[in-house]
Order: C-alpha cells, then sequence, then structure tokens
C-alpha cells in the first residue's frame, strides 16, 4: 500500500501530525451481546476464596480472577458514581515514579504500597491512614502487598520482605533474598548470583497456607531468576525454584555452556495458586541476552514458561514453554487466571497463560496440555542466532494481529525491514508487532462467570528488533511511531476474541481490568482517565479524571452493606514515558460528592524524541547526517554513526515558520546518509553521498520527524514554530 494513501483512510494531518481514527468494533446492543455470551458457566472452585466485602489479594482470589461478586453498583446506576474521598498518599508527590501498587481491602481497610517506599492501611470509609511504615530507600516496582495470618507481607527495594503487623504496622520480622550463594550449591558466593547481577524482588505476595510466594526481577542485567516460597510466621526459605536449571537440574541441557548462570528467567508478576490440586502457576521471564541468542543455543528452559509448582515442596509437576529461544522479549509474564469451565459437556480446569504475543495458550491445570491444541510451526531461521525451528501456536485465535499494520497505530516507520510474529534478524533493527511491550504484557485480566469471557488490555506498539553487538538498536521502539491499543474480550470455550474496543491508549502496562457481578467492569490509562462499561459490550457507562496515570487495577469491597470502587492513580513509564505522575488514592460510591482531579497533561501519543532542542539559529538551520550532536561543543560531533537513533546533529531543532533548512551528508562520513520525513512526507531527500546537501524550507507550523533511508533508526524532528 502506498504509505501517502494510508492518510485518507484511518489517518489525517493535523498540525503537523497524523490523528489515527482508531479502528472500532461495531456496539451491540445488550440484547444482542447477551445471546453470544460464553454460557454457562459452573461454579467457580470456593477454595479459590471470595471477593465479596474484602478483596484480599491482587486479583482478588487464588485463581486471580480479578472478579467481584459486589452487586449494588450496576450498569444502570454507574452513572452516579463519584468521590467517596481522595487522599495524596505522598503528600502530592509527582516526583516521577512509578506507582504500580493495586490496592487490597479486608475488614474495611485499604493497604498499598507507594514507590517511595511507604506501606500504608487507610480506613476505606473515610481516607485516613490509620498506619504507615517506611521499609527503605531504593527505588524499586511495588506491585502489591500480602495479607494473612494477621500480617501485611511487603517486597522493599533492597531485596527485603518485610512483615508488618496487621493492626499496627510495626515490624514483625524481615527477611533479605538474592544473596550470594543463597539455597544453591552450584553458586560460588565470589561471583554473585552465579555470574550473574544480583537483580531485585518484584511483584506483588500472595499467601497460601502458611507460605508467601515472592518473585524476582532483573533478566535484562542477566539475573538469574528465581521464585521464592517463604515461612509466613518466620520469613524462613521453604524452598527455591530457579527459572535456568542448574547443572543436574531438569531443563539445565537446554543451555549453551555455563549460559544458565547469567540466564535471566525471572518471574517479576505473581502466581496464581489451585489448592485442590496443590499447584502455583508462575510465569517466568525472557532469556539473557534478550536479542541476541548466538551465545545460549537451546529452549532455554524455563524462561517464556508457565510452571506448575508443588505448593509445598517447590517441585515441578509440569511445564509449558510458550517461545522456544526466545529472541524477540515475548516473555509472556502475566497473572494467571485459573477458570473452570464447561466445553461441551466435559467440566475442564483450565489456566489461561499468554500475552506479548497477543494469544492466549489455554491449558489444563492437572497436565499442562493445550486445552484447543498446541501445533509446532515451523518459523523463519537465522542460524546466526539460533534460532528454533518451530513455535507453538494456540488452537483458536489471536486476539490482536501478529505483524504490523497500515490500518492502526502499528503502521511501521518507513525504511526499516518489517516482519510478522517470530521473524528472525540479526545486525538491521526490524520492526515487529506484537512487540516488547505487547499485544497484552503484564495487564491483570479478568474473568467475570456473568459473561464468561476473558478481558485484557493491550497495546498497539511496534518494536525495532536487532543483535546488541556494536550498540545497535536493542528493542527500541521507534522513534516517531505512534501509540494506542484497546480491550478485547475472549471467549475461553474457544479461545477466540468475541469483541474489541480499539481507543487512543496503549492498555498493556499495568491498565488491569476488574468486573463486577452488577454487569459493570472498571479499567484506567495512562491519561488518568478510569472508565467504567458495560461488560458484555465494552460500551462506555461513566469516567472519572483520577490526576495520573492509572496503572493499577481497581477494586471493590463493602463497608456496612455499603460498595465502594477504589483505584491507586500514580502513573507508570511504559510505554509512554511521560505518563504523567503522582500520588492519588480514590474511593468512590454511589452519590459521592468529591469532585474528579483536575485533568494532566496526557502522554504524547507519539514515541517521541526527548533530546533537549537546539534551536536552528545555533546549529546554522542545518541537520548534519550520520552525527551524534556534542551537546558541550554545540557542534555535530566527529565521527560517523550508523547504528544509534540520534545520529542526526541536532537530532530535535527548533525553527520560525519559513526557515530554509540544509540536510548535509559530511564529506568525512563513508556511507550515504538522507532525511526522509514520515508520516507526512513533507520532504525527502533521497540518498546524499558524502558531500552531499539538501535543502527544504517550512512554510507550515508542526511537528516534523524524518529518519534515515540508508540506516533508519537515526530519526530527527523539526518543531516549526
Amino acid at each position: 500500500m502506498d504509505r501517502r494513501n494510508f492518510l485518507t483512510g484511518a489517518a489525517a494531518v493535523v498540525g503537523g501530525t497524523v490523528a489515527f481514527t482508531p479502528l472500532r468494533a461495531p456496539a451491540a446492543n445488550a440484547d444482542a451481546a447477551s445471546s453470544r455470551l460464553a454460557l454457562p458457566v459452573p461454579p467457580q472452585p470456593t477454595a479459590f476464596g471470595a471477593t465479596g466485602r474484602d478483596f484480599p489479594k491482587v486479583c482478588g482470589n487464588l485463581g486471580n480472577q480479578n472478579h467481584s461478586t459486589q452487586r449494588t453498583i450496576d450498569r444502570g446506576n454507574v452513572r452516579h458514581l463519584g468521590g467517596a474521598w481522595h487522599v495524596n498518599l505522598e503528600g502530592g508527590s509527582t516526583s516521577g515514579r512509578s506507582q504500580q501498587s493495586t490496592i487490597v481491602a479486608q475488614d474495611g481497610v485499604l493497604y498499598v504500597q507507594t514507590a517511595q517506599q511507604n506501606v500504608f492501611a487507610v480506613d476505606g470509609r473515610t481516607g485516613e491512614a490509620k498506619w504507615k511504615t517506611n521499609v527503605g530507600s531504593q527505588q524499586t516496582n511495588m506491585r502489591g502487598v500480602g495479607l494473612g495470618e494477621g500480617l501485611v507481607f511487603t517486597t522493599s527495594g533492597s531485596n527485603i520482605v518485610y512483615a508488618l503487623d496487621q493492626k499496627t504496622g510495626a515490624v514483625v520480622w524481615q527477611r533479605e533474598l538474592l544473596v550470594a550463594g543463597e539455597g544453591d550449591p552450584n553458586c560460588d558466593p565470589q561471583e554473585g548470583q552465579c555470574g550473574g547481577n544480583r537483580g531485585g524482588l518484584a511483584g506483588a505476595i500472595v499467601y497460601f497456607d502458611g507460605l508467601i510466594y515472592v518473585g524476582t526481577e532483573g533478566s535484562t542485567a542477566g539475573a538469574r531468576g528465581r521464585a521464592y516460597a517463604l515461612n509466613a510466621r518466620t520469613g524462613e526459605i521453604a524452598w527455591t525454584f530457579w527459572g535456568p536449571p542448574g547443572p543436574g537440574e531438569y531443563g539445565n541441557d537446554t543451555w549453551e555452556g555455563d549460559t544458565w548462570k547469567t540466564g535471566g528467567v525471572v518471574c517479576w508478576i505473581h502466581p496464581a495458586i489451585d489448592p485442590e490440586l496443590g499447584l502455583v502457576y508462575w510465569t517466568f521471564g525472557n532469556p539473557y541476552p534478550r536479542t541476541n541468542g548466538s551465545t545460549r543455543g537451546g529452549t532455554n528452559l524455563f524462561a517464556n514458561c508457565l510452571v506448575a509448582i508443588d505448593a509445598k515442596t517447590g517441585e515441578r509437576r509440569w511445564h509449558f514453554q510458550s517461545v522456544h529461544h526466545d529472541i524477540w522479549d515475548f516473555d509472556n509474564v502475566m497473572a494467571p487466571v485459573l477458570i473452570d469451565l464447561k466445553i461441551g459437556h466435559r467440566k475442564r480446569k483450565v489456566v489461561v497463560y499468554g500475552s506479548k504475543v497477543g494469544m492466549f495458550y489455554i491449558l489444563d491445570r492437572e497436565t499442562g496440555k493445550g486445552v484447543h491444541g498446541i501445533t509446532e510451526r515451523p518459523v523463519p531461521q537465522e542460524p546466526r542466532q539460533k534460532t528454533w525451528p518451530t513455535q507453538p501456536f494456540p488452537g483458536g485465535e489471536p486476539f490482536v494481529h501478529q505483524s504490523p499494520s497500515f490500518h492502526d497505530t502499528t503502521r511501521p516507520v518507513p525504511y526499516y525491514p518489517t516482519g510478522e510474529i517470530f521473524t528472525p534478524f540479526w545486525d538491521d533493527a526490524t520492526i515487529l508487532f506484537p512487540g516488547a511491550g505487547g499485544g497484552a504484557d503484564w495487564s491483570y485480566m479478568s474473568f467475570s462467570p456473568h459473561t464468561g469471557f476473558v478481558y485484557v488490555g493491550y497495546g498497539l506498539v511496534n518494536s525495532s528488533y536487532s543483535n546488541t553487538n556494536g550498540g545497535r538498536v536493542n528493542t527500541a521502539r521507534p522513534l516517531g511511531e505512534y501509540f494506542s491499543g484497546g480491550i478485547v474480550a475472549v471467549d475461553p470455550r474457544t479461545n477466540k476474541p468475541v469483541w474489541r474496543k480499539e481507543g487512543e491508549w496503549s492498555l498493556a502496562h499495568g491498565n488491569g481490568i476488574l468486573t463486577t457481578a452488577g454487569r459493570v467492569m472498571f479499567q484506567g490509562g495512562p491519561d488518568g482517565v478510569l472508565h467504567a462499561m458495560d461488560d458484555a459490550t465494552g460500551r462506555d457507562l461513566w469516567s472519572w479524571q483520577c490526576g495520573a496515570g492509572v496503572h493499577t487495577s481497581p477494586i471493590s469491597y463493602e463497608i456496612d452493606g455499603e460498595q465502594y470502587v477504589a483505584v491507586f492513580a500514580g502513573g507508570s513509564w511504559l510505554p509512554y514515558p511521560d505518563i504523567p505522575k503522582g500520588d492519588h488514592l480514590w474511593a468512590f460510591k454511589l452519590h459521592g460528592k468529591v469532585a474528579p482531579a483536575p485533568a494532566p497533561t496526557p502522554p504524547s501519543k507519539r514515541n517521541q524524541i526527548r533530546t533537549a532542542a537546539v534551536a536552528g539559529a545555533d546549529a546554522n538551520n542545518t541537520i548534519t547526517l550520520g552525527r551524534i550532536w556534542n551537546s558541550a561543543a554545540g557542534a555535530p560531533g566527529d565521527a560517523e554513526n550508523t547504528v544509534a537513533q540520534n545520529a542526526m546533529s541536532p537530532q530535535n531543532m527548533t525553527v520560525p515558520v519559513g526557515t530554509e533548512v540544509t540536510f548535509v551528508n559530511p564529506s568525512g562520513n563513508e556511507h550515504s546518509h538522507g532525511a526522509a520525513s514520515f508520516f507526512e512526507h513533507v520532504f525527502n531527500s533521497g540518498r546524499l553521498k558524502p558531500g552531499e546537501s539538501y535543502r527544504h524550507t517550512f512554510t507550515k507550523r508542526g511537528e516534523y520527524f524524518y529518519n534515515d533511508p540508508v540506516f533508519p533508526q537515526s530519526t530527527g524532528k523539526i518543531v516549526v514554530q
């Protein structure tokens, strides 16, 4: 398709940028939607726990169903929701910290963490803090506390697990984890974590039957991942499950040489638990190095795996690997959801797994076998990457497309090589979708027994992949590309999407979904807006400005027969670095009187160039191609660069309307370079040999992105004022 023709369809030029029109599924009326609900749904296991008056863990129950049995707030009255109360947990801080802690609620008290390393107990009726406990100063991702045995369990940025008294917040015990040599005779204490980076603790804590379950992060730095079970009363380690197995352990032979020592494979999101089967279902991330598989031949277990682990002993019962020898950052780390389904005339106990690849793997909880079948399909190969010859595809359909499209924001930036899912690469940065941010990435899913649907938020965001040699682009999102996303409802009986609603924001990074027995679903976005929707159709019913990006899951709880909905809105950093930050803890009830927050500046919907702008007059209104700007000298660098994203000097330049800008390939460069405007196609220098130049006069205000047709990852921006 001609790229210019695209602008007449799904996009239009507005003020020098492209405004995309989201592709939305037709809105269904309630009767039509009800006729295609995924019913009947058998009763869900009582052992998963209830989410009625309380919401006692992140994602609600042990099955991570993210569903509340509360029904007072329904599709008919949700428009009357108002603020019950609002507090700023950190005094109104907008420090830029990423707030990802989902609230849990028990006996009318809300428990939540902040990235500032504080744990709060808050009165669910008034918003008054009952206690606050600081657990350190080293920032890390805080995604939710665990509750059990009268204790509140939290991690800290110093890799310490704390047990706090639930009534007072006093520290009852603490346990440092990720210490050298810990629990593994194969680990040399002199080498830190078996030769890798120490990593950190991650994910919400889960309590079950006397144990707490704690995960880890750090695969991008070569940490060797592990999953922990600790004694809830003492903090003693009950067992450790290693992501990359050591010598003599099942799966060690799937790693080339000693690459398991720095293999990554971290479990950075909390697990699900089936008490009846005695199994913990934990998802493990990608291997290290992320996009260079040349040194770590093999399938690299337990990377990109869902592992069913004995809850008491830590022994592997079964595993399923969704991506073999991953080089695409398709780690599929998400909170798996456990559901009992009726498929045909048979009741099936399933676990729903998968996110970044844009498709669900629906597996039998007892055996790990695909309920809808799993087919190993041949995929393109790159011997230098030691790619695996096949990849597993589940029965059913993907919930997003699996290659860049000219019909939405996955439209690829020009001149890059592009490919569909599992396309290999080497030196050249190659655009693929789904990218490193999904698909669905780590947003918490919801399962509603009233519709039978599984709901998930997703992002329409490309990645450009290359190996990491010589400073090449590594899973970078191409500068200048657009971001958007949506919500999809999937029928787990068929593993096929039922409806989708595409919108203006990516909803793949912590934007969890809550469904309720009142037939309302709630989800927040990067712009700070919390939405209530009809669970049968996705139709918007109510919205509220929370004051900062919502990258946590809403919850529901009850006090004295009155239903509340609560959410923590503090912002995050993916995929938009400029998501508005804050510390807003909100509770809502019918006819609440507290007004919405002022709307913050929303994120840019385009992957911005964020280097400091240089006035055109200070650069002689000249862009030097293939060179990196020396900000100290206020001049282009001396050396040609063909692999960086910022080899335009200056990369970000502002000029008045009517300015003529010169693009020059200096004679000292070895290669041809160029400057081509996208997606507006306002100018195109073609290929300029060393010593050649091109001029263009800017007659309209706007923001103009351009890249190098020869080395397309190198991208610049001119802002005409």
